[in-house]
This record gives structure tokens, C-alpha cells and sequence, in this order.
């Protein structure tokens, strides 16, 4: 979220305005959450208000503030580790105040043990309101007044901060993925059509290290792509507007991951083109490749930033397109043919360079490899996507022990291997 900002404000230094979709792409979207909080905070101050649980209810509010996030189910997580978190820490400090009272000594334990059952509960971000909730407590000497009002008022801002996001739907986050998608693919595009205007003009080390600096840098939008899809994929959970998601996640994920490794592959073409420039000598660098490779190379850079924008349009809009209708098949079949041209300039025999031809074989690598991730970001999906089951990491950690278990246990002697006789 810091890394967006920073992106976002750096467009306006450089005197371009960024567009609404893409500030909402990476600072969120205005105004819901804003209101949803708001809601769920009033409601929680007046519903403790009208039951009397203390003179100035202010937890209330304060815990549906803090559960209140942008999806159904980081809402109901952050409401159970808080309501966890406190009903934990009012225990102790109960416990302790009745047999110890406040001294510095026990203070100290109070924080070590809440810190260590907090641990041991897994409640992330909630992990110390149980030593603070505890040491409040402890403070009063352990009141059942104030700790049964820390607890109801725990648990009414708790439930107003999921009640207002079942009243108010979360959204699916769906737009957001396709548009950061169709994003990511268009400045791929634009770096490799950037790259083979380069290559066709003059060549030095400077140059081929830099371009793998550009490379580098266009992880980032690898990244928030990634963010931006998960983000869309957990909205689905505890969501009942999750069908049309199941549908067009495995598209939007396929896409993805075709554009993921073939930012790797275009990664590995600049560190090879790089490399190259080390193993000639210094007044030789600018012809580490003569222009022909360049040319070729060019050209089938040409090819994938038009078959990436293919893509990104397959992958950014909200209704399927038929692939045959993407014009991608007609790219794909460019690419191997100027492949095969740039393949062709360079062959070289192994046996008088074989640096070159290790050099130009990492270079082949990373084309086949682009050629081929850009075929598969684009495959149709054979089937529809359902997010993973809540215990399903549970589960799987019982049938790893059960597996163990058999593992472990003694065979039952057979025919050929008689039972030893008792001792």
C-alpha cells in the first residue's frame, strides 16, 4: 500500500495526473469504507450506550473502528482474534488479581503470560490488546464490573463492524484485479517495445545495464497485479455476491501467472544481453551483437509487447472474450517464425566460442520462454474457481499426521515372514 502511494505521488512529480481507476487501484477505492466505519462505530457507541455497560462506552466504538476492514472475511478474522484477544487478557489479569494483586512482579508476569497465550492463540494484529486488557484490569484489581464491561463492549463493537458488512455488501474487488491486469500488461508492452527501439540503435554496457534495472523495476507491478487478484479472490469468502468471481478468477489468475514469467523471461533477455558485454573487451561492447541479432531481436520484441497487449485485454475485461477472437493465435505464430530468424544469426560453432554459444543459448532460452508464457496467459480456463475451504490447512495438517501415523505403525507379519517366537 506504502510502495502505491509512492508510485501514485511520484506520477504527479513527474507532472502526469494519474488516473481515478489507478488511484483507487493503489490507495482504495473512497468513500465506502470511510462510511462503513463511520456506521459501525455510531452504532456500537449507541448499542452499549443503551444497555449501560459502563458511563462512557468509547471501547465499543473503538473495537468495530479496528474490525472494520475492506473484505466479509478479514472483518469476521479481525473480529474474533479482537473478541480473543480481550476475553483472554481480562482472564488473566482476573485470575491474577484475585490470588496476587499489582505488584511490579506480577505485572510482569501478566505481560509475559498474555504475551505468550497470545502467541499461542495466533491473534496477529490483536496480539497485545491481551497484555493491555490485562494490565487495565489488573489495575482495578480486577473488578467484574469493568472487566464484564470491557467484554460486552468488546463484543458489541465487534458485532456491529460484521453486521454493518452484511447490511452493506463488500465489494468483490473484481474491476480492480482486471484493470491493475490490463495495467500491468500495457507497461510490459510499452517496456519492450521501449527495449527494441533501443536495441536497434547503438549499444553499450551502460546501455544493457540500465535496461536490467528498468527490467527489475516492473516487478512492483507484478506485485500489486498479485495484490490486487488475492485481494479480489478472499472478497469471495462470507460473500453471498460471489458467483460471478468463481467464474472469472481462473482467467484472471492464468493471465497472471503467463505475465509473471514472462516479466521473468524478459528479466533473463537483459541480464543475457548484459552478460554478453563481459566477455568481449571493453572497445568491443557496442558490437557484442552486430546489428542484424539487434534487428532480429528487435522485431520479436516487437511481436510480444502487441501479443502482451492481446493480453491484457483478454485479461482486463469483465466479460470472457473467445480466444480465437483475441487475434493472439496470429502473434503467436510471428513469434516463432522471428524465433527461428534470430535463432538462425546465431548459431555459432561451440567448438571456436563457446562462450558465445553459451551466451547465445541463455539469450534463446529467454525468448522461447517469453514465446511460450504468453501463449499460456492467455489458455482458456477449464473449469470454474472456489475459494479454499476456512479449515482447510486443519485439515490438511490431520491427514499429514494420519499419513505419518500408518507410516509408523508395525506391519502385520505375512506367509513368507513367520512371527518371531516369544523370548
Amino acid at each position: 500500500m506504502i510502495a502505491g502511494r509512492r508510485a501514485t505521488v511520484a506520477s504527479f512529480v513527474r507532472g502526469r495526473r494519474p488516473r481515478y481507476d489507478e488511484l483507487v487501484r493503489r490507495v482504495g477505492r473512497p468513500g465506502l469504507r470511510l462510511a462503513k466505519t463511520t456506521i459501525a462505530a455510531t452504532l456500537a457507541y449507541v448499542v452499549a450506550d443503551w444497555i449501560g455497560t459502563s458511563t462512557g462506552p468509547v471501547l465499543a466504538p473503538l473495537t468495530a473502528l479496528l474490525v472494520v476492514q475492506v473484505t466479509m472475511y478479514q472483518t469476521v478474522t479481525q473480529s474474533v482474534q479482537r473478541v480473543a484477544s480481550v476475553l483472554a487478557g481480562v482472564l488473566v489479569a482476573v485470575a491474577v488479581a484475585h490470588f496476587v494483586g499489582l505488584t511490579w512482579w506480577s505485572l510482569a508476569g501478566v505481560v509475559a503470560v498474555s504475551l505468550l497465550l497470545g502467541g499461542l492463540l495466533r491473534l496477529g494484529p490483536h496480539l497485545l490488546e491481551l497484555p493491555i486488557s490485562a494490565m487495565l484490569v489488573l489495575a482495578v484489581g480486577g473488578a467484574p464490573a469493568v472487566a464484564g464491561s470491557r467484554i460486552y463492549e468488546t463484543l458489541i463493537g465487534a458485532a456491529a463492524g460484521v453486521l454493518v458488512n452484511v447490511v452493506i455488501a463488500p465489494p468483490l474487488y473484481l474491476q480492480p484485479a482486471g484493470e491493475a491486469l490490463g495495467e500491468l500488461a500495457d507497461r510490459m508492452a510499452r517496456f519492450t517495445d521501449a527495449l527494441a527501439t533501443a536495441l536497434r540503435s547503438t549499444w553499450s554496457r551502460a546501455d544493457a545495464d540500465r535496461w536490467l534495472d528498468d527490467a527489475r523495476a516492473l516487478g512492483r507491478e507484478v506485485a500489486l497485479a498479485d495484490r490486487n487478484l488475492a485481494r479480489a479472490e478472499e472478497s469471495t469468502r462470507l460473500n453471498p455476491r460471489a458467483a460471478r468471481i468463481r467464474q472469472e478468477q481462473p482467467r484472471l489468475r492464468t493471465a497472471l501467472t503467463g505475465l509473471d514469467r514472462t516479466y521473468l523471461a524478459v528479466r533473463e533477455l537483459c541480464r543475457a544481453l548484459l552478460d554478453r558485454t563481459y566477455f568481449v573487451p571493453a572497445e568491443e561492447q557496442t558490437t557484442a551483437y552486430d546489428d542484424d541479432v539487434r534487428t532480429a531481436l528487435a522485431a520479436f520484441l516487437d511481436t510480444v509487447a502487441d501479443a502482451v497487449r492481446t493480453v491484457g485485454s483478454y485479461a482486463s475485461t469483465t466479460r470472457p472474450v473467445p480466444r480465437d477472437a483475441l487475434g493472439l493465435e496470429a502473434h503467436l505464430e510471428e513469434l516463432r517464425r522471428r524465433r527461428d530468424r534470430l535463432s538462425t544469426l546465431l548459431l555459432v560453432d561451440p567448438h571456436t566460442d563457446p562462450a558465445a554459444w553459451e551466451q547465445h543459448g541463455a539469450l534463446l532460452t529467454a525468448v522461447d520462454r517469453m514465446r511460450v508464457e504468453v501463449e499460456a496467459a492467455a489458455r482458456p480456463a477449464e473449469r470454474s474457481w472456489r475459494p479454499p475451504v476456512l479449515a482447510e490447512r486443519q485439515r490438511e495438517t490431520f491427514r499429514r499426521l494420519r499419513r505419518n501415523r500408518r507410516r509408523r505403525s508395525p506391519r502385520p507379519p505375512t506367509s513368507e515372514q513367520p512371527e518371531p517366537p516369544p523370548p
